[in-house]
């Protein structure tokens, strides 16, 4: 039991660490590659924040566990709505403004609608998987041309401002981006090591454990980046983030749970 806990508690705190310098290196990566601030924002940056989710999504099935990467999706987005939004209007109230009523959330709603479609049998098949994934990777690309096409994008402004004051030669954001990502597969190993640990030693499912303890832990990275968005005063960027997370949640990371290893579901 204890040292369930402890391999959980340490794993949490590395993937927190290890996905914060892989943001890093990556982003200086691509700005040295000469890819515009904003595609670095909205690709990298974005892929960042979700990256606990991915690795412990794609760890957790591989050895055996869909339930843990199933959960830490759920419960994710649990958090995101109902923890990250509600400590961060806490912080400030929270502009809405229309462009994300007409956009983000109907396409987060869709999404939550084909999950709750293609899951009405109890599984999460490898083919539903790839249906995730592909609409995941139609979203990204509508996304991206999108992004191109807007001026003004408060995002590129606050990635421009971040990457200039972490400004890292070539070698030196390649290096960082490799240790990062091996440190981020090792964490998130010893992570579900623990988490599985917890579950056999509580008796309770890998679903509950990753819908709670590991959910939680995960959502760090995208707390930490809402609250202080929102001090800014950058509230796109903050409900944004919280909407993004969902929909990478629900399309991404429950897709590469089932193309790994379909699960019944509870």
């Amino acid at each position: 039991m204890i040292e369930g806990l402890a391999s959980l508690l340490g794993g949490v705190i590395l993937v927190f660490w290890s996905a914060d310098r892989f943001v890093t290196g990556a982003a200086a990566t691509a700005r040295c590659l000469g890819i515009p601030s904003l595609l670095i924002g909205m690709v990298v940056v974005g892929f960042g924040t979700s990256a606990p989710e991915i690795f412990i999504s794609a760890v957790s099935s591989l050895q055996g566990n869909p339930g843990i990467a199933v959960g830490n999706a759920w419960g994710s987005n649990i958090a995101n709505i109902s923890l990250i939004l509600g400590a961060s209007a806490l912080v400030r109230p929270i502009e809405v403004r229309s462009g994300v009523l007409k956009r983000e959330l109907p396409v987060l709603l869709a999404a939550t609608g084909l999950a709750a479609f293609l899951f009405r049998d109890g599984m999460l098949s490898r083919s539903d998987g790839w249906a995730f994934l592909g609409v995941f990777s139609a979203l990204l690309v509508w996304s991206v041309f999108e992004g191109t096409v807007r001026k003004g994008d408060a995002l590129e402004s606050v990635v421009e401002r971040e990457l200039d004051e972490a400004a890292l030669s070539l070698s030196r954001a390649v290096l960082l981006t490799a240790g990062s990502l091996v440190l981020l597969l090792v964490s998130s190993k010893l992570l579900v090591w623990g988490a599985v640990r917890l579950a056999r030693a509580g008796g309770v499912s890998d679903l509950v454990v990753g819908l709670t303890v590991v959910a939680l832990g995960t959502s760090l990275p995208e707390l930490a980046s809402s609250l202080s968005a929102v001090r800014k005063g950058e509230f796109d960027i903050a409900l944004g983030n919280a909407i993004g997370s969902n929909l990478f949640n629900t399309l991404a990371v429950v897709g590469i749970a089932g193309v790994i290893r379909p699960a019944s579901l509870p």
